[in-house]
């Protein structure tokens, strides 16, 4: 990476830092808080029994010695981990707009990593293409929560390709306490072994709380009337030429990115995975408070 590549990315993270610690609210932190929740309770201390305490808390051997009811006061076990699972694939460059898809994926990286560090959280990351390219071990801090934006903006993969099997493997592999993962991919992956994904996210959902983000971009779904186009898959390097002065190309298009995106929602509804699609083109904020609203709801 040249010097000049060094500042571009350096100055991209900051405009990062800037916007998402506007956007990290208390009321986000605390949506983050409620929806994810410490993995159990811990005995603090005790204080005298008044109305309404649950009969099950009272601690008998201190009552029996003070002549009066005691109860139990426990906390919450709060220190979670979030790791960020990033698609850092070829497709992922793919930007019709002011921002690509890994730019997206970085800045709501830096969103929810805010989120936890706030809550005392510990925050790491997986980038992956076909193959795993970094891993960088949970953390607290914002030094380095600044650094896996770093990673996500700037890393030069070596592969170009997506497998998110070996990627969900590896995370089950390495991170043997419960976390929350958040899985940010535009899950674009001709010829994928359907079955084995499935018992992927099957077998990690039930080890972790996995939440799906596809990523996506609005000339991904909506083919505009620019003639005789050639277009390129970035990942394989194959080249397609399409009439798209043709309204049946355009609504075939159309078509297949529907087909796809319904594919992808069935997916993860069959195993019971929690999903928030995002697109360059729009505001995730509010989208994301409420899926965190939603969720706190249902469970």
């Amino acid at each position: 990476m040249t010097s000049q590549q060094l500042r571009e990315i350096l100055k991209k993270v900051r405009q990062i830092e800037i916007r998402t610690n506007r956007l990290v609210t208390d009321a986000l932190a605390g949506q983050y808080h409620s929806v994810f929740k410490g993995r159990g309770m811990n005995f603090d201390a005790v204080r005298e029994y008044v109305p309404g305490d649950e009969v099950r808390t009272i601690d008998w051997n201190v009552t029996a010695r003070a002549g009066r009811p005691f109860v139990k006061k426990f906390v919450e076990e709060r220190e979670l981990t979030l790791m960020l699972m990033v698609d850092v694939s070829a497709s992922s460059d793919f930007g019709s707009g002011l921002q690509s898809k890994r730019e997206l994926a970085a800045e709501i990286a830096g969103v929810l990593a805010f989120s936890a560090v706030r809550n005392s959280d510990k925050v790491g990351l997986l980038l992956f293409t076909d193959q795993v390219e970094l891993y960088v071990p949970p953390r607290k801090g914002r030094r380095h929560v600044l650094r896996i934006v770093r990673e996500v903006l700037g890393f030069k993969p070596k592969r170009k390709g997506t497998d998110l099997v070996k990627a969900l493997e590896f995370v089950n592999r390495v991170v043997s306490r419960r976390s929350i993962l958040f899985l940010l991919s535009d899950f674009q992956m001709e010829g994928a072994d359907q079955e084995a994904l499935r018992r992927s996210l099957r077998q990690t959902n039930r080890r972790h709380d996995l939440v799906a983000m596809p990523v996506a971009d609005a000339r991904e779904r909506v083919l505009p009337d620019l003639g005789i186009i050639a277009i390129e898959d970035a990942e394989t390097g194959e080249l397609i030429e399409l009439d798209t002065r043709s309204a049946a190309v355009r609504q075939r298009f159309e078509q297949l990115a529907a087909d796809r995106a319904k594919s992808l929602r069935r997916l993860f509804s069959a195993e019971a995975v929690d999903s928030l699609p995002v697109e360059t083109d729009q505001a995730y904020v509010a989208p994301l408070m409420a899926f965190f609203q939603n969720r706190a709801r249902h469970r």
